[in-house]
Formats: structure tokens, C-alpha cells, sequence
């Protein structure tokens, strides 16, 4: 039995249509956000008891109501959506440079990769993968860049910590410049809604 504050968070999943912050939800019910988290995974066995095509799936400090990976190609067919192309190789490297090392300049992405990789960040921002964090407090103001809850989504995680680990590296092997690069993201200024 679903009882009134699970009913509300469903139905505030279903008219927000996207990913939606636990913290917004939980403030909507009069709940604090543990007691939010602590009915998905309740709302996640009553719609799958009910056999209903719907999951709530978490996707970092969002929640977000979609339809069943099974009725995907029914969907696809009934509102003639085109597949996705897959993303190539590249925009894998980067999107693994940016989700592990996150926030990220495009040139510690280069230095990374050792190749330019400008039409691709702007490839991922348009696939709304990647997005942007701020702007670092550093000469130029360069802009650096995280994930978003689209990528949790389409690589079917509920957060960050769920990534795979990296092997794990000599640091030894590493340039300085590479290790130096990731110390000075402390300084980050936010632009926009985060």
C-alpha cells in the first residue's frame, strides 16, 4: 500500500517529467530528504508489484520517474524515436576524464588525452551528458565542466560513487603538471544553477 507522501512524490515525478532534486521534493511533502530517500526504493517494489512500466530511478541528489527499459522498443516504435547513435570513442575518454576527475578544464582534458578535444566537450554538452560547473579563478577564467544527471541515466548510475574504481597507478609515472592540475579546482566560481 502506497501511503499520501509516496502518492505525492510520485506525482511530483510525473509532472516534473525530468530528473527532479531530492532536496525540492522533500520540501514539497514537508519531509526532510532521508525520509525521501528512504521511500524509493518502497515506490520502486509497489510499482513493480503493481506491474506497472515504471521505475523511480536516483540519480545523484535527483529522482526522476521513467518507463521500464522493456517497453523501450514499443515506445520507440509508437512515437517514432530515433535510436540514439552510439557515442564514439572519444567521447568516452572524455566523458571518463570529466566524470572521475570532475570539475575539469578543457585543457586538463587535453592534457589528459593529448589531443584536442573541443568538438567533443561541445558534442557531450549538446547530448546534455556534460554541462557546465563555473568558471575557474584563474588568468582567461577558464570554464570547467562535470557531469550531469543525464549521464547517470544513461550509464545507469545513482551517483558518482557508483563508478567502477581505476586501476590503480604509479603516481610516480604521472607528469606533476597532471597531478598539479587537479589541485587547483578549490577556487571554482559557480554560473548558474548547479
Amino acid at each position: 500500500m502506497i501511503d499520501l507522501p509516496q502518492k505525492q512524490i510520485l506525482a511530483i515525478l510525473f509532472a516534473g517529467g525530468e530528473a527532479v532534486e531530492v532536496s525540492r521534493v522533500a520540501q514539497a511533502i514537508g519531509a526532510d530528504e532521508e525520509t525521501v530517500l528512504r521511500y524509493v526504493p518502497h515506490l520502486r517494489d509497489a510499482l513493480a508489484d503493481a506491474g506497472m512500466p515504471f521505475e523511480v530511478l536516483r540519480l545523484g541528489d535527483r529522482l526522476q520517474l521513467c518507463t521500464s527499459s522493456d517497453y523501450a522498443a514499443v515506445i520507440r516504435a509508437a512515437l517514432e524515436l530515433r535510436r540514439s547513435a552510439p557515442l564514439s570513442q572519444a567521447a568516452l575518454e572524455v566523458l571518463a576524464v570529466i566524470a572521475y576527475n570532475q570539475p575539469v578544464t578543457r585543457a586538463f582534458i587535453e592534457q589528459v588525452r593529448g589531443v584536442d578535444s573541443s568538438g567533443v566537450v561541445n558534442s557531450l554538452i549538446e547530448k546534455s551528458l556534460i554541462e557546465e560547473a563555473g568558471r575557474l579563478d584563474l588568468p582567461g577564467r577558464p570554464i570547467a565542466y562535470r557531469t550531469t544527471p543525464d549521464f547517470l541515466r544513461c550509464f545507469g548510475l545513482e551517483s558518482l560513487d557508483k563508478l567502477p574504481a581505476l586501476p590503480s597507478t604509479d603516481e610516480d609515472a604521472l607528469p606533476d603538471d597532471v597531478l598539479e592540475g587537479q589541485v587547483a579546482f578549490g577556487e571554482l566560481e559557480e554560473t548558474g544553477p548547479v
